[in-house]
């Protein structure tokens, strides 16, 4: 966007989110370099300078609020001249509007410029939509949001996919109905060959695993976001006791940091010993610099004295941040308690599980979320076990002085996984009608590491839809028209409504890694940790409580109406 609009001075003119999409792809330093010297919001940049030498960029959300914000800024322009991008797709009645607000004929170009999600890493994206789902139905908004940014991603990998969705799930039917219509309406954009693979949107819902997103995590990158929470590839240091007065936040991105793109998906027993060789390697060249005997040794401090900052920023970041996931771990026991979830969800010792749970949650040490997130995993597990003891578990919870919506929320997650568990939704083939809870908690034999031997769902899903062996019963396909017999899959975009998981991002990231010649694109409506997943979950089950919507405990009906429900 930058380059088309040629040479000279540039304002980079953004929405609230666009701000966000740019600043996961580009660090400030880099578009500064390419003579972009200032950068405005565009809800609050109405009574800024008029400043006609220079050139306007300005990339934003396809939003009413933004065309009538553009609009009035082309009424009176500030700048010289304005090249406009939406990051997704615009309507004809908008493109009206902006032209009869050119009065003075200052806009050079508008383009559709699909980018309409956060590139968090490789094969790993966001919309960043909190709280999408009231009881069992959309919120309005961010349906229309998530079709949006799912369209933007079909346009920037030009993939004119084949759609599959959980069946169980109204929500993800809704979505994958939602695509289907407006890539019928806009099939002029969507004239892509698909050679010889056919490419496939698969949509799920978080419902069909919610155990993963309420265990601790064990790798790098997982594990900052549990404990201290990454949004938009930045974590806040605010409050970390020994972080330098300078990092009050860190940028943690695969494309900007080279030491974290290595490291990010390796376990934390093993992070120690690579920041230590990263010290090493930092003191050694800290050495060599002390050493400025001759104009020779002076010039070539200069000339490496640009990488040697940045590798200090790195130590310095690294160190800070392992540091404080270890001062976490220790301080609230949390091997203890990780080594409880996964015994708890990837074996079969209900006595034993149970007797581990009421010593864990009675512990001083144990902070009173790591305590309910026990409770809501044993509450998943056993609420079914003839011998279940839930409300012995409640009774520990108030008695700790638990903080009373995390008391009520054990009951609200045992709703919440009931609408996943339904006898249509095996994710093995239509012969084996094994419920969906005996997949949640199958562990992995032969793991030898306690902490990491559980495997997420997804992990099920993917190997079975390469081996041709999803059910259609279970994942239908909403496009079916002129789908080969001979289906060769290569390029799979999958989305999560309610969210995705740094540990599912993991399995994906290792499934593309052995199995060569397959992309996967991974991505949910939010990135989350077990804190952001708890406060959905409360959220969409309050919303269902005080509308009187209640939670399916089998798959709703096809003709089941949102009006309906509502009433």
């Amino acid at each position: 966007m930058i380059q088309d609009s040629g040479p000279g001075m540039k304002v980079l003119l953004m929405d609230k989110e666009t701000i966000g999409i740019v600043s996961v792809a580009y660090s400030q330093s880099e578009i500064l370099q390419k003579e972009v010297y200032l950068f405005e919001q565009i809800d609050k940049s109405a009574n800024g300078p008029v400043m006609k030498h220079l050139k306007c960029v300005a990339f934003l959300r396809p939003s009413q609020e933004n065309i009538q914000l553009l609009a009035a800024e082309l009424k009176s322009p500030r700048y010289g001249v304005y090249y406009i991008y939406f990051s997704g797709i615009i309507s004809k009645a908008a493109i009206k509007i902006l032209a009869e607000s050119d009065e003075q004929e200052v806009v050079r170009e508008i383009q559709e410029f699909y980018a309409d999600y956060f590139a968090i890493g490789p094969h790993l994206f966001s919309l960043n939509i909190e709280k999408p789902i009231h009881g069992v139905e959309w919120n309005s908004l961010s349906l229309q949001r998530s079709t949006q940014g799912l369209l933007s991603i079909l346009l920037a990998l030009k993939k004119n996919p084949m759609i599959r969705y959980q069946g169980f799930s109204q929500l993800a039917r809704r979505l994958a109905e939602s695509i289907r219509d407006t890539i019928l309406k806009e099939s002029s954009l969507f004239h892509f060959q698909r050679g010889e693979s056919t490419p496939l949107l698969l949509i799920l819902d978080r419902r069909y695993d919610p155990v993963t997103p309420l265990l601790n995590q064990w790798t790098y990158q997982a594990m900052v976001h549990e404990l201290l929470t990454i949004k938009n590839n930045r974590v806040s240091l605010i409050g970390v006791p020994g972080a330098p007065k300078d990092m009050s936040e860190v940028l943690l991105s695969a494309e900007q940091d080279e030491f974290y793109a290595n490291n990010m998906y390796l376990n934390f027993g093993d992070i120690g010993q690579t920041i230590k060789s990263l010290m090493d390697d930092f003191q050694t060249k800290a050495k060599s610099h002390q050493k400025v005997e001759s104009i020779a040794d002076m010039k070539a401090f200069v000339e490496n004295y640009p990488q040697f900052k940045k590798m200090s920023g790195t130590v310095t970041k690294h160190v800070t941040l392992v540091g404080e996931l270890s001062r976490l771990v220790t301080q609230n026991n949390l091997l203890e308690v990780s080594e409880a979830e996964q015994e708890l969800v990837c074996q079969e010792e209900h006595s034993h599980s149970l007797q581990k749970i009421r010593r864990l949650v009675a512990s001083e040490q144990v902070r009173d979320h790591d305590a309910a997130r026990l409770v809501f995993l044993y509450a998943i597990r056993y609420n079914k076990h003839p011998n279940k003891d839930i409300n012995s578990l409640l009774e520990l919870l108030r008695r700790r002085g638990t903080p009373d919506r995390l008391v009520e929320s054990v009951d609200n997650m045992v709703k919440y996984a009931n609408t996943g568990e339904t006898i249509n939704s095996s994710i093995l083939t239509s012969k084996d009608m094994t419920k969906i809870t005996e997949k949640i908690f199958k562990g992995l034999k032969g793991v030898e590491n306690v902490f990491t031997q559980h495997t997420p769902v997804l992990k099920d899903i993917m190997e079975n839809l390469m081996k041709g062996r999803l059910s259609e019963e279970a994942f239908p396909v909403i496009n079916n028209d002129n789908i080969p017999t001979r289906l060769v899959i290569q390029d799979v975009i999958i989305f999560i409504v309610g969210g995705v998981t740094h540990e599912e991002s993991l399995a994906v990231h290792q499934f593309c890694r052995t199995n060569g010649g397959i992309r996967i694109a991974l991505g949910g409506t939010v990135i989350h940790n077990s804190q952001s997943f708890i406060e959905d979950v409360e959220a969409a089950v309050r919303y269902s409580a005080g509308g009187n919507l209640k939670y399916p405990n089998t798959q709703p009906s096809s003709n089941s109406s949102r009006h309906a429900k509502l009433t």
